[in-house]
């Protein structure tokens, strides 16, 4: 089946689940298969548990006219996702690194929604089913999205970037951490960056960068970088600089040089005060006023 055929049918449902466990009455379930199972086995299921439609992408389990057959149903997912996302022109704010991207995405969907009615990945669903899912959450009502992504080898957020296409990017940081499946730093760097290729290629070319890493610094080149860092600099946007961290982090912050405004945070370490500047920045550039920034971050209690 086509994607453009079973967009209509995704459009009646309104959503997707790939748990039997969890089928909203009128949803599409896609059978998605792993080492230990094979959603297609469930898909009859998944309709008598209240699904509209069912995806397989086995000729055998297509025995209802409300199943359809495709050649891969992940393949499939990811597809959806896209032409979803395609379809609402819900302008994307897409974000990863090797720490620090969960807490970052919720500081940026906290603040934004001081404004904006905000859809963002929820907990860690960052991968190449989770990234689809989020997607597949968007609707009319949504002004914008906060979209996590997340990789062990390369290649990972080329994938899930093609997916997603991102106005706006974040890469939080790019450190030693989970070197397996990289090789390398310069492994991780290369893949943390794709998602500047990526925006490389679009018109905006937006990003959202930390200016006192140069590792980072080092791949932005021709992109749009709205800066944030510890140090004055011409151009840093919002600068930001400790005031406690015992154990809770307490910071000021600034935007172009101007008033400073406290900031009395519930987070713990002092490597959140970068997360923190971020989800200024990312705000700021939206619109939210400082006074805002300040009370959302203040309110923000970690889940994570």
């Amino acid at each position: 089946m086509e994607i453009a055929t079973l967009y209509t049918y995704f459009k009646e449902c309104g959503r997707v689940t790939t748990d039997t466990r969890n089928c909203p009455e009128g949803s599409m379930f896609i059978a998605l298969k792993g080492e230990t199972f094979n959603g297609n086995a469930f898909a009859k299921q998944a309709l008598e548990k209240g699904c509209r439609y069912a995806v397989v992408d086995e000729a055998q389990y297509a025995d209802d006219p409300n199943i359809f057959l495709v050649d891969d149903c992940l393949k499939t997912l990811q597809m959806l996702a896209r032409e979803h996302r395609r379809q609402m022109g819900t302008p994307i704010v897409g974000i990863t690194g090797t720490n620090g991207k969960t807490t970052t995405k919720e500081l940026i969907a906290t603040v934004l929604q001081k404004r904006y009615n905000v859809l963002y990945t929820q907990g860690n669903l960052n991968n190449h089913i989770g990234v689809p899912l989020t997607l597949l959450g968007l609707t009319e009502e949504h002004e914008m999205a906060v979209v996590e992504m997340g990789a062990n080898h390369p290649g990972d957020i080329k994938e899930l970037v093609e997916i997603a296409e991102p106005d706006y990017g974040v890469i939080t940081n790019v450190g030693m951490a989970h070197l397996q499946g990289f090789g390398s730093l310069e492994g991780v760097i290369r893949t943390k960056g794709e998602l500047y290729d990526y925006l490389r290629t679009t018109e905006r070319k937006t990003i959202f960068l930390n200016h006192d890493n140069d590792y980072l610094k080092g791949i932005a080149d021709g992109l749009t970088a709205i800066c944030y860092g510890q140090f004055a600099d011409e151009k840093v946007k919002v600068r930001g600089e400790f005031t406690a961290c015992a154990p809770y982090l307490r910071f000021r912050w600034n935007v172009d040089g101007g008033n400073w405004y406290e900031v009395a945070t519930q987070l713990i370490g002092s490597y959140n005060l970068d997360n923190a500047l971020c989800a200024a920045t990312v705000g700021t550039h939206f619109g939210i006023t400082a006074e805002e920034i300040s009370a959302a971050l203040a309110a923000y209690t970690p889940t994570n």
